[in-house]
């Protein structure tokens, strides 16, 4: 049986700190806004390959992305919907797309600070634009490879893990 898409957890975090010497690295939370399963598949398979030890979840468009970040719905469970310390948003979705729930997102005081990497098809110059104008912390054009889609998650992984600062809260 396979593990449901999108819940990719570190077992032992001694693991962890055997793979990350020498760092004050943590796991993060990222949170993947993508209307695609296959994509999300893909994304948890690439995470697992390239060793990245992180917690996934998925939603599937910007409504679901809002209520996860807000705990409304199927997402006020206290454990459903941990704060993500990265998100990886999809433009072209259904409902609410990635732009506008991009701008939802930085309106609101208690999500802003949570860094949005744009993870999408679209190469579209205006899309680059509008994204870095909304408040896009990169934007990436998704790898057409499995080894692409790899190579994508370690640097992100050590980039966002390894590298940057977080905040541990902001509720």
């Amino acid at each position: 049986s396979l593990p449901s898409p999108c819940r990719l957890t570190p077992s032992l975090t001694n693991i962890w700190e055997s793979r990350v010497p020498f760092t004050k690295a943590k796991p993060i939370v990222i949170l993947m806004a993508d209307d695609d399963e296959d994509d999300r598949l893909l994304a948890q398979d690439a995470l697992r390959e390239s060793r990245v030890l992180n917690e996934l979840h998925c939603v599937e468009d910007g409504v679901q992305l809002l209520e996860y970040l807000r705990k409304e719905g199927k997402y006020s469970e206290a454990d459903a919907a941990p704060r993500p310390g990265l998100i990886l948003l999809d433009l072209n979705m259904p409902r609410m797309d990635g732009r506008e729930a991009l701008e939802q997102i930085k309106l609101d005081p208690n999500l802003r600070s949570i860094p949005i990497v744009i993870l999408t098809t679209s190469a579209q110059e205006e899309d680059m634009v509008k994204g870095y104008d909304l408040g896009a912390a990169s934007y990436i054009t998704k790898p057409v490879t499995f080894e692409g889609l790899v190579a994508l998650m370690s640097a992100l992984g050590k980039y966002w893990v390894e590298f940057v600062e977080l905040p541990t809260s902001n509720n």
